[in-house]
């Protein structure tokens, strides 16, 4: 029986106006408020489930994406609650592992991972008449890649097919745009005022780093919830960025009198989940990560308490890694978040932060296309017939290197081929459900070591295992065998599922294999439908002692084996007291772990700490070198190596996984093209001073370098940039002749330099003219001129030697700089206008060193007097 009275909803005057567009053009995007009842009535109105009257429609069959299971379970189960039914009847959901509908279901809910599947399987998705996305403004990349099927869909297959793309806020200008100009209905909500309370932590705290929160934080976080309890009526709904701060803030709040505590993320049980959306019999304080931002209202919260972090993921190229990062939520994310408190009356919503630093907030969180691994999204776009992507609607274009990236990964597991199109193998592995690194250590481990063992230790690395299994894979694997908490009864249903997938190598395309072979109808009696039991223990435990004696026993060879396959690049060679991954990173290993002391290690989750410069390995399992050649078989090379190392040239014939060296042995006949690419390698990184340079070498290379900057064409720049690009030029032939650094010290830099002098215009021969080495003094002397400075030579000359000159030296039409020094040789005076120095600047010198020089000439007028090297007495003589 219909429950009317819950179905009076402010959305419900908006779904004339998305008839209208829907029966226009085909699509529409709808913006409805919070707890208007978008997620819910929109659904049922559109598949004509309401009975009679305005909102009553014809039969249609709806399909709605959410981007996480709990909101398609919930949604779900609410729709049939409307209807009076129960989930499976009218309404129905499909999520990954899990099926529950019936041969009536007309509305199917389903995550946006299980609707890319099946688009995938069937392109027409025929027998669908609706498709709603809803939630759009999260940005997930599967909801993006979804919206792009279903573009070329009604283009090209199905131009009847309905789209709707839903969300509290979001871009609407833009999701109209890419859905070719469709309406965008809004719907009026009956907003309650939120009062905001702005709460910044006391004391400093620490910005984020990838997975850390500082401490201080989330110890205030817990303090304004029990503020909020104080001075607030209702639920009280928290918001934090991950597992582990939920854990540690429930951990301070367990002393709460008469409230209950619930912990609400995607790895919650059930059956909390379920209780979070259902009133509650006293106050409660919902701690939740960014689930509980959208899809269903919260029932009894009056209070949201916000810490302001949210997980987005990110990928380290750098470092071959890729993982989640805490950053700060985005404007957006926080109404949406505050928006829960007025859901069903005034509420208020307290914020961690200063109100100064929420104007500096991104105004919407980043589109995970732009900052995520695209690697299942590069296989999807090539199942779908588009390699490139260029070819699909979406808001947002794949960032270039992310897209090479991820090809090049497709590559090495054979999921596509040359072309970049899907191969029969990537087809398969698209139809998984995994990551493809994943898919592909399923389907290769699986003929092994069997798809039991195979899909058991691949589920294990789909939902990473809660820290206290503990950073051994094998071990990890037989704690959740042992297991009776909720991570291990989601892994046994994922084992179920991926075990199916495994053995199942001939599936056909059909509609209704979406999920698992746990699927059923919702009429099926409880435990059938391949239901099953438990997977018992398999392999064996260790029979070695240590981490280096284990890789050859059951479950550490099995558990290695699959953790190779999916990740060849992070295999790890141990180096000291640090280990080498293939891809070049290093990694340490905690201390106190049971890994410590393998020789090798299949790395299959690390993160780098914040400071630290190596990465820090979270879950590994041990391997042998053999099972690390096959498992990186296509990152294997072996040749010559020669470089610049530790000073000289290295000869050697190496074999290596990737930046990981298996044998190394001398190569004394090492090709001269090698050798010399190593001594420019050396002359690079050392500099030009491994050649002799002489005297006057330099005196040459200053010289030019002068005349390059005043003059210019043809004298040559002779920096140490303009040398190495024309060493071919000055140093050959002595640079192909040499083997090492010492040949290298016997090449003269200067009569190679000379090499690049003007020959060929004739300049060449303009050397000593334009930049002399030595000018000739009114004293007869030839002093040698410094250009060390290119600006400006210098000439040092004792002062009585430039007696009766007027005007300073040129060289090139460049004024000299004359240092004059006193006659032991010390500086005096320095000018570049002699006259004036004659002028204005002689007679304070003359006074000061007649005096202690009165063997030597001091004038009155040194403009006039006979310039001299000698004293009075030798001027008598």
């Amino acid at each position: 029986m219909i429950r009317y009275d819950a179905l009076d909803l402010p959305v419900r005057s908006a779904l004339p106006g998305l008839n209208d567009a829907l029966d226009a053009g085909g699509a529409a995007v709808l913006v409805a408020p919070p707890g208007t009842g978008k997620t819910t009535l929109v659904p049922l109105a559109l598949a004509g489930l309401l009975g009679e009257g305005a909102a009553k429609g014809p039969v249609r069959r709806v399909v709605v994406a959410e981007p996480r299971r709990i909101a398609a379970r919930a949604a779900a189960r609410r729709m049939a609650w409307l209807l009076g039914e129960k989930a499976g009847d009218s309404v129905g959901y499909t999520v990954r592992g899990e099926r529950v509908v019936g041969r009536h279901t007309r509305v199917e809910v389903v995550t946006t991972g299980v609707l890319l599947q099946r688009l995938q399987r069937d392109q027409e998705l025929a027998g669908v008449d609706v498709v709603v996305l809803d939630e759009c403004h999260e940005r997930h990349l599967d909801a993006d890649t979804a919206a792009a099927f279903l573009l070329d869909v009604r283009e090209a297959l199905r131009p009847e097919l309905r789209l709707v793309a839903a969300s509290a806020t979001t871009d609407a200008a833009g999701w109209a745009r890419l859905l070719g100009g469709a309406p965008v209905v809004e719907a009026a909500g009956v907003s309650y005022p939120v009062e905001v309370v702005w709460t910044p932590p006391v004391r400093p705290v620490r910005p984020p780093h990838g997975m850390r929160v500082d401490p201080v934080l989330l110890t205030h976080v817990a303090s304004v919830v029990r503020r909020a309890l104080a001075e607030r009526e209702g639920d009280v709904l928290c918001f934090l960025p991950g597992v582990g701060e939920i854990a540690r803030v429930a951990g301070q709040l367990g002393d709460l009198d008469g409230v209950e505590v619930l912990q609400v993320h995607g790895r919650a049980p059930a059956a909390v989940q379920d209780a979070v959306l259902s009133p509650g019999a006293g106050r409660r304080v919902v701690l939740a990560t960014s689930v509980a931002e959208s899809s269903l209202t919260v029932p009894g919260v009056r209070v949201v308490v916000d810490c302001g972090l949210a997980r987005e993921p990110r990928v380290d190229h750098a470092r071959g890694l890729s993982a989640l990062t805490t950053v700060r939520a985005s404007q957006a994310a926080g109404r949406q978040r505050a928006g829960r408190a007025g859901r069903e009356a005034p509420g208020t919503v307290y914020r961690c932060w200063a109100e100064a630093e929420d104007a500096r907030l991104p105004r919407f969180p980043s589109p995970e296309i732009k900052v995520a691994d695209l690697t299942a999204f590069a296989l999807q776009a090539a199942c779908w017939g588009d390699p490139e992507a260029s070819g699909l609607a979406l808001l947002d274009a794949p960032p270039g290197g992310a897209m090479a990236a991820a090809r090049s990964v497709l590559a090495a597991i054979g999921a596509v081929d040359s072309a970049g199109r899907a191969t029969e193998r990537g087809v398969r592995m698209s139809r998984l459900g995994l990551h493809p690194r994943l898919a592909r250590a399923l389907l290769d481990a699986a003929p092994e070591v069997g798809a039991d063992r195979a899909a058991e230790v691949v589920a294990l690395l789909s939902e990473e295992p809660p820290r206290e299994y503990g950073d051994d894979l094998a071990a990890a694997w037989r704690a959740a065998r042992r297991g009776g908490d909720a991570y291990a009864g989601r892994w046994r249903a994922e084992a179920r599922r991926l075990r199916a997938g495994a053995t199942d190598r001939a599936r056909p395309p059909a509609r209704d294999r979406d999920s698992a072979p746990r699927e059923r109808d919702a009429g099926a009696p409880a435990g059938t439908g391949g239901q099953g039991s438990a997977p018992g223990p398999t392999g064996s435990e260790p029979t070695g002692s240590g981490a280096a004696g284990r890789a050859g026993s059951g479950d550490d060879r099995i558990a290695g084996l699959v953790a190779a396959l999916a990740f060849p690049e992070r295999l790890a060679r141990a180096q000291g007291g640090s280990c080498l991954m293939v891809s070049g990173t290093r990694a340490d290993i905690g201390d106190g772990s049971a890994l410590r002391g393998a020789p090798w290690l299949a790395v299959a989750v690390a993160d780098r700490p914040v400071g630290a410069g190596h990465a820090r390995v979270r879950l590994a399992a041990v391997v042998d070198e053999d099972t690390a050649r096959r498992a990186a078989a296509p990152l294997r090379s072996a040749g010559a190596e020669v470089h610049w190392a530790d000073g000289d040239v290295v000869a050697r014939r190496v074999e290596r996984l990737g930046a990981v060296e298996l044998a190394v042995r001398p190569l004394r006949d090492a090709d001269p093209g090698l050798v010399r690419d190593a001594l420019l390698e050396g002359l690079r990184e050392e500099g030009l001073g491994l050649v002799r340079w002489s005297a006057d070498a330099e005196v040459l290379r200053r010289r030019l370098a002068f005349l390059h900057l005043h003059v210019g064409a043809p004298w040559p720049d002779v920096s140490d940039d303009a040398l190495h690009a024309r060493v071919d030029e000055w140093l050959e032939p002595e640079l192909s002749r040499a083997r090492r650094r010492a040949d290298l010290a016997r090449i003269d830099a200067g009569q190679a330099l000379a090499r690049l002098l003007p020959w060929a215009t004739g300049d060449a021969a303009r050397l000593d003219e334009l930049a002399p080495e030595r000018i000739e003094v009114p004293s007869g002397s030839r002093i040698r001129i410094d250009y060390g400075n290119p600006e400006q030579p210098v000439l040092a000359v004792k002062l009585q030697e430039m007696f009766g000159r007027h005007e300073s030296p040129r060289v090139a039409g460049v004024p000299v700089l004359v240092h004059l020094l006193s006659p032991a040789g010390r500086p005096a005076a320095v000018t570049a206008d002699l006259a004036s120095f004659w002028r204005d600047g002689y007679k304070a010198v003359r006074a000061e060193l007649r005096g202690r020089y009165p063997k030597h000439p001091w004038p009155e007028d040194p403009a006039t007097a006979e310039p001299t090297r000698y004293t009075n007495a030798r001027l008598r003589r």
